[in-house]
């Protein structure tokens, strides 16, 4: 096993600096400014955050290599210096969004609290470009949950994940706690071919109405994955399920982490936590043999070198953002370091390297870990 802490730092930090020991780093809306960024994607050639507390959605064209480095396009704002929900209208504006995404060139956003996902049919290089399309919702000028009616196949709530796994979309549609899946990338009005965590298309209860158990969700928050598994973060239950294999219809989960079995959902907000606990887990990822899971509320993001498939709690072999795995204060209860977290809501991996949106701290972190 490895020793707990990490021993490198991160080798990029987006967003302001912190002025002194106790202060964040500024938040007002600059082209390199953040406010809580809750979502990370990159590749070689690019990185795309969404920009939560400004609504809007940054991109970088080349993958930054300075501390502090502005971002090339900013979607959803005006300008750069602009924060207001839907602020170039409803139709090419957010409201609070979270995960981003680009499969085949194309850019997916999912706009929570507009509960839909925009997407964009090329990567913009321009700033203020208007999506193409939306799913979840009828047109680009629609933005009531569930449609403004109950529950149905094509309708959302509160959309914080989407993901991309082996020719698969998924989202957790966090307000009606489900998965929704797809075989490939869904048309507009495209009804998903498989629903987790309801009984049927038109259920939304929390834990299926029934209680916690190994094919509930009470907030799905994020996916990640690869051919073999399938990982959600189920945070308002403190844990992940995982399916191995990936489900293709709705089925029991083969693997919990973070709780002792399928039917709990105890939280440990003031005792150690240990390598195998989990706090409002926000956010996963997998490349190879790593799984990242952001335990958001235990202010770290915690490493498994091997993927864990089945069973219950099982440790992790690393931690980041503590010294130890039994530490869980916010930036360690002391001055803001490079290497500490506050609240990191969303982690993405690609080659080695792992970004990690730690929204507490108005910044967006890429850290060497190894391939």
């Amino acid at each position: 096993m490895d020793t707990p802490h990490q021993l490198t730092f991160p080798s990029v930090r987006l967003g302001a600096e912190s002025t002194g020991r106790l202060s964040l780093p500024d938040s007002q809306p600059t082209p390199s400014y953040l406010s809580m960024p809750r979502g990370v994607f990159m590749t070689d050639r690019l990185l795309v955050v969404a920009d939560t507390g400004n609504h809007r959605v940054m991109i970088w064209h080349g993958l930054p290599t300075q501390h502090g480095q502005a971002a090339d396009v900013v979607l959803g704002q005006p300008d750069f210096y602009s924060q207001r929900s839907a602020g170039c209208g409803v139709e090419n504006g957010f409201h609070t969004p979270g995960a981003v995404l680009v499969v085949d060139g194309v850019l997916l956003v999912a706009d929570a609290w507009h509960h839909r996902i925009l997407g964009w049919n090329r990567v913009p290089e321009r700033s203020g470009q208007p999506p193409d399309f939306a799913l979840g919702q009828t047109d680009l000028q629609s933005v009531q949950v569930n449609r403004g009616a109950s529950v149905s196949a094509l309708s959302l709530y509160w959309p914080y994940g989407i993901a991309y796994i082996a020719g698969y979309f998924y989202i957790a549609d966090t307000g009606n706690r489900r998965v929704l899946g797809w075989k490939g990338l869904p048309a507009p009005e495209q009804p998903p071919d498989f629903i987790l965590g309801q009984d049927s298309a038109t259920d939304g209860l929390e834990n299926r109405g029934r209680g916690t158990n190994h094919d509930t969700f009470r907030w799905p928050y994020a996916l990640a994955g690869n051919q073999d598994v399938l990982y959600v973060a189920d945070s308002g239950n403190h844990r992940v399920l995982g399916w191995s294999p990936r489900p293709d219809q709705d089925r029991p989960a083969d693997l919990v982490l973070g709780q002792k079995d399928f039917t709990l959902w105890q939280e440990f907000p003031y005792r150690p936590q240990g390598a195998a606990a989990l706090r409002f887990p926000s956010a996963v990822a997998v490349e190879n043999d790593t799984l990242a899971v952001a335990d958001m509320s235990n202010n770290r993001i915690l490493l498994w070198h091997r993927l864990p498939k089945s069973g219950s709690f099982q440790a992790a072999d690393a931690v980041l953002g503590q010294l130890n795995f039994d530490q869980n204060g916010e930036n360690r209860w002391d001055a803001l370091k490079l290497d500490t977290l506050c609240w990191p809501y969303g982690v993405h991996l690609h080659e080695g390297r792992l970004a990690i949106a730690d929204s507490g701290n108005n910044r967006v972190l890429i850290w060497q870990i190894g391939k």
